[in-house]
């Protein structure tokens, strides 16, 4: 069992930054590969980012491409997901979530384990 938990949500202006952290901790952080989801209200949760094992492999969504950047420090079992350029539709409560095989990426379906989500709120 992996227990993984966010943070480092709130609100921002349009323009602003955020960095989550996703800490995780029970059985051994590896060789999980790691994603970033998120789920505005009345919408799909939609992938948003991963980052393979041990970490050489980066995946993003078109819409963040270029203003988010996924990393993990695998000595601090940590995922990170910088978020520069916010934009009001980025509004969501962010996931992040433990994967066995990175092929499968963007299918939410796929994941072993999730955080509780933290709330990120964009203003315009």
């Amino acid at each position: 069992q992996v227990q993984l938990v966010e943070s480092g949500g709130g609100l921002v202006q349009a323009g602003g930054s955020l960095r989550l952290s996703c800490a995780a901790s029970g059985r051994t952080f590896s060789p999980y590969n790691m994603g970033w989801f998120r789920q505005a209200p009345g919408k799909e949760r939609e992938f948003v980012a991963g980052v393979s094992w041990p970490g050489g492999n980066t995946k993003y969504a078109d819409s963040v491409k270029g203003r988010f950047t996924v990393s993990r420090d695998n000595a601090e079992n940590t995922v990170y997901l910088q978020m520069n350029s916010l934009k009001p539709e980025d509004t969501a409560v962010y996931y992040c979530a433990a994967l066995r095989n990175f092929f499968y990426y963007r299918d939410y379906e796929k994941y072993d384990y999730w955080g509780q989500g933290t709330q990120v709120t964009v203003s315009s």
